[in-house]
C-alpha cells in the first residue's frame, strides 16, 4: 500500500551546501594595505621615517578601496570582514606606535612606550568595538576617530618633520620663542590620537555621500584644486587636513551638546554601514 506519498528514497538528493570561497579582487587590497604597514615598521627600522610615512598613508588609500571594490563586485565576505580588521590593526595600530616609539619615543624613556602602547591598545580597542557596534551606529558617523585618521595623525606629523630634516631629537621653535622637544609633542600626540579613538565622540564618516549622484560643476573644480594644493606640499596639506578632520568629532559634539542634542551616535541608526574599510 502506498502512503500517499509517491516520493522514493533514491530520489531524494541531497543539495550540497554551497561552498564559501574566498575572493581575491578584494583581499589583494587588503593585502596591499597590510604590506604598507609592513613596508612602513621595516622602513622605520633602517632609520627611513620619510618612507616609512609614505607606506602607511598608501596603506590607508588601498584600505579605503577594498570595501567599495568588494561591493562593486559584489564579492563581500566574512572573511574579507575579519583580514580588513586584522591589516588594519597592523597598518593603523602597530605600526604607527612603533615607527614613533623608533623616531623619537624610545628617547624618553618608559613614557616612550608607554605613549606607544596606549596608542596601540586604544587601536585594538577601536577596532574591536567597531565589529560587534556595526549595527547600531549611525553611518553618518564614526563611533571616536577612525584609526586610519589615527594613523595619519602621528604619521602625517612625523611625515612633515622628517620632510624638514628635522630628527625626533630635536628642539622646535613655536612663534620663534617658544621651545617644545620633538619627542615630547609626539607623545602627546600619541596620546591624543590613542585615547580619542576610543571615546564616543562623533566623527562624520562621509558614507552617506553619494558617489553616483550629479554634482554642480562648481564641486569639481573644487576637487581639483584639492588635488592641485595637495600636490604643492603633500606633507603639510595632508597633515593639516587630519588635524583639522581630527579635531572636527570635538567641535560636532560641542556643537550638539550646546543646543541640547543627542550627542551618541549609538542607536540612532539601525541600517548597517555601507562601508567598513575605514575603521
Amino acid at each position: 500500500m502506498h502512503d500517499g506519498n509517491d516520493t522514493h528514497p533514491a530520489e531524494l538528493v541531497p543539495i550540497k551546501p554551497r561552498r564559501k570561497g574566498i575572493y581575491i579582487l578584494p583581499n589583494l587590497f587588503t593585502l596591499a594595505a597590510l604590506f604598507g604597514g609592513f613596508y612602513g615598521i621595516v622602513m622605520a627600522m633602517n632609520g627611513r621615517f620619510h618612507e616609512a610615512a609614505i607606506g602607511i598613508f598608501c596603506a590607508m588609500v588601498l584600505d579605503s578601496l577594498d570595501g567599495r571594490v568588494a561591493r562593486m563586485t559584489n564579492t563581500q565576505s566574512a572573511f574579507g570582514e575579519q583580514m580588513d580588521s586584522l591589516s588594519d590593526m597592523v597598518s593603523f595600530g602597530a605600526a604607527p606606535a612603533l615607527i614613533a616609539y623608533e623616531w623619537a619615543l624610545k628617547d624618553i624613556g618608559r613614557w616612550g612606550w608607554i605613549a606607544a602602547f596606549v596608542y596601540v591598545s586604544c587601536a585594538a580597542l577601536r577596532l574591536a568595538r567597531f565589529n560587534v557596534n556595526t549595527a547600531v551606529v549611525d553611518k553618518r558617523y564614526f563611533q571616536g576617530l577612525p584609526s586610519p585618521a589615527a594613523a595619519a595623525l602621528v604619521m602625517g606629523f612625523i611625515w612633515v618633520l622628517t620632510d624638514l630634516q628635522i630628527a625626533g631629537q630635536d628642539t622646535l621653535v613655536v612663534l620663534g620663542f617658544l621651545e617644545m622637544k620633538v619627542r615630547w609633542v609626539i607623545f602627546a600626540l600619541a596620546l591624543y590620537a590613542g585615547l580619542t579613538m576610543v571615546t564616543n565622540v562623533p566623527f562624520y564618516s562621509f558614507k552617506d555621500v553619494n558617489m553616483k549622484r550629479s554634482v554642480p560643476f562648481a564641486v569639481i573644480v573644487l576637487l581639483a584644486l584639492g588635488i592641485a594644493a595637495i600636490n604643492i606640499d603633500p606633507p603639510t596639506v595632508l597633515f593639516g587636513i587630519f588635524v583639522s578632520y581630527g579635531l572636527s568629532g570635538y567641535v560636532i559634539y560641542a556643537m550638539r551638546k550646546a543646543k541640547g542634542q543627542h550627542t551618541s551616535v549609538i542607536a540612532t541608526s539601525k541600517d548597517e554601514p555601507d562601508e567598513r574599510g575605514l575603521h
